[in-house]
């Protein structure tokens, strides 16, 4: 019996443990590839910010997009994705590590297609000068926003709820 208990107890503490945060999703892609994840005609909205690890405004913002997601984690019909446009070389040793120390727990894709930039760029949106950060939204695959500057915690959530 008293080993019952203690088996009981260990398990009790066992599953006490403080969790982490999840970690994001990271995957090199193309843009082909990155086009059909957000080409989704599923009633969602997804908030699609380009930046890199580089970028110092775009590491500002990073903070407020996190909060954002953190808020609206629960909404199926919402979805945050970050696409760096770090150098692939760097993704094992600048961008996983950059990651998991600022705590980033949405999907991130690296998009491996930089030699054909001035393709997806305009594809993307004409306007578009290919200047980051640069965040767009698509609902049912279609593109309801461009802003290509920083944006603060209440401008992105201002979008949000006027799409969402």
């Amino acid at each position: 019996m008293k080993a019952i208990y203690i088996g009981l107890l260990a398990l009790v503490l066992g599953s006490c443990q403080p969790t982490t945060p999840a970690e994001p999703q990271v995957k090199m892609v193309q843009y082909e590839a990155l086009q059909e994840i957000i080409d989704q005609r599923d009633d969602r909205l997804y908030v699609v910010n380009f930046w890199a690890t580089w970028c110092k405004p775009c590491i500002e913002e990073l903070p407020d997009f996190m909060a954002v997601n953190s808020a609206y984690e629960d909404d199926k019909k919402f979805k945050m994705i970050l696409v760096s446009l770090d150098r692939p070389k760097d993704f094992e040793t600048v961008m996983k590590p950059f990651l998991s120390a600022h705590q980033i727990v949405t999907d991130v894709y690296l998009l491996d297609d930089n030699k054909r930039m001035n393709t997806w760029i305009p594809a993307f949106d004409p306007r578009w000068s290919g200047a980051i950060p640069a965040t767009f939204l698509y609902k049912n695959g279609e593109k309801r926003v461009f802003v290509e500057q920083s944006l603060s915690k209440s401008e992105l959530e201002a979008l949000i709820k006027t799409h969402l």
